[in-house]
């Protein structure tokens, strides 16, 4: 009969070369990644700032590793269609998901998501931070903040604001501005920020909060009126442009965030090299300009620090989403 310390030890010796196999295999795999494209899921329409923002790390991703990145835009559902797809797929490093504040309001909204973010996603590195920015159609008498609320106080009911979905940091923005300054505006929601700025600027609606990356380009283009940012400071891209605090409502603030993440199961080495990847990817000069030019300043952080700010936002657009009494579609 053999001892029982000398089975505890067999059995620990099985263990430890057990894991030992592991720890090479996962370093093998890490030395062969990418073998493959790599798939970026975007869950909204092409042309919008989500859009932009992955096929601009996607370039560089491609030039650094010489695997082709993917654009795949899923549109649809405020998100879900296309962050449910990211959480089903394979777990190998290969597919990827662009995440922004919308994800952190679905739960919020969709109590019964079909995907859980703490338990179905492996948050990477958040990529950038920027505020939004208030925009009106250019025939409107409206050239500032304090014009926008007089306009709508004149208004009770009758003026239309777009966002690129219920719930979505587009729509909180204005919720939040609706509380403060106390105005009726009516809610409109697209699938998207793209198609809600193309009824502003065809006069359908009357403003929109995009984000800077969505909104400006078409502000310095003539087609739009930039009245505002939305951030707690002006933004570097257009520094003459005053916050919303600034413009008359004192304490407002609402800001939008964009990170990676991966499907849960993905393994953690290759989790520590994409996250490295992408924080050199985000210090590359001309893609960094490109980024503030248009209102995104590029931010990086550790997978524990996305992780732990991800939870933190869920708390806080529930809050929001209670007070507001904001439904699901």
């Amino acid at each position: 009969m053999i001892p029982a310390r000398i089975v505890s030890f067999m059995r620990d010796a099985r263990f430890l070369t057990a894991s030992l196999f592991a720890l090479l295999a996962l370093d093998a795999a890490a030395q062969t990644y990418p073998h493959k494209p790599i798939r970026i899921i975007v869950p909204y329409p092409p042309g919008g700032p989500s859009d932009m923002q992955a096929r601009l790390v996607g370039i560089e991703l491609t030039k650094a590793w010489g695997q082709t990145s993917v654009i795949d835009n899923r549109g649809g559902g405020s998100g879900i269609i296309g962050t449910e797809l990211a959480a089903r797929a394979d777990a190998d490093g290969h597919t990827l998901i662009l995440m922004s504040a919308t994800n952190a309001v679905q739960p919020a909204l969709y109590p019964k998501l079909p995907y859980g973010l703490a338990r179905d996603f492996a948050f990477i590195t958040q990529i950038t931070a920027g505020p939004g920015i208030v925009v009106v159609n250019p025939s409107l008498p409206i050239r500032s903040v304090s014009e926008l609320i007089a306009y709508a106080k004149a208004r009770p009911g009758k003026v239309l604001f777009g966002s690129a979905g219920n719930g979505a940091p587009s729509h909180l923005a204005v919720e939040l501005l609706k509380v403060m300054a106390q105005i009726d505006v009516v809610h409109v929601p697209y699938k998207g920020m793209a198609p809600a700025l193309t009824d502003v600027l065809g006069g359908q609606l009357q403003f929109s909060i995009p984000t800077i990356a969505g909104g400006l380009p078409l502000s310095r283009a003539g087609k739009l009126r930039a009245l505002a940012v939305t951030g707690a400071k002006r933004s570097p891209a257009e520094p003459d442009l005053p916050t919303v605090a600034e413009a008359g409502v004192p304490g407002y603030q609402a800001s939008n965030w964009y990170g990676m993440a991966a499907p849960a199961k993905t393994p953690r080495v290759l989790v520590v090299k994409l996250n490295q990847e992408f924080t050199r990817i985000m210090a590359v000069p001309e893609l960094r300009d490109k980024l503030l030019n248009v209102g995104m300043e590029p931010t990086t952080t550790t997978p524990e620090q996305f992780t732990e700010y991800v939870k933190l936002e869920v708390v806080k657009w529930a809050k929001v989403v209670k007070s507001a009494g904001i439904k699901a579609d």
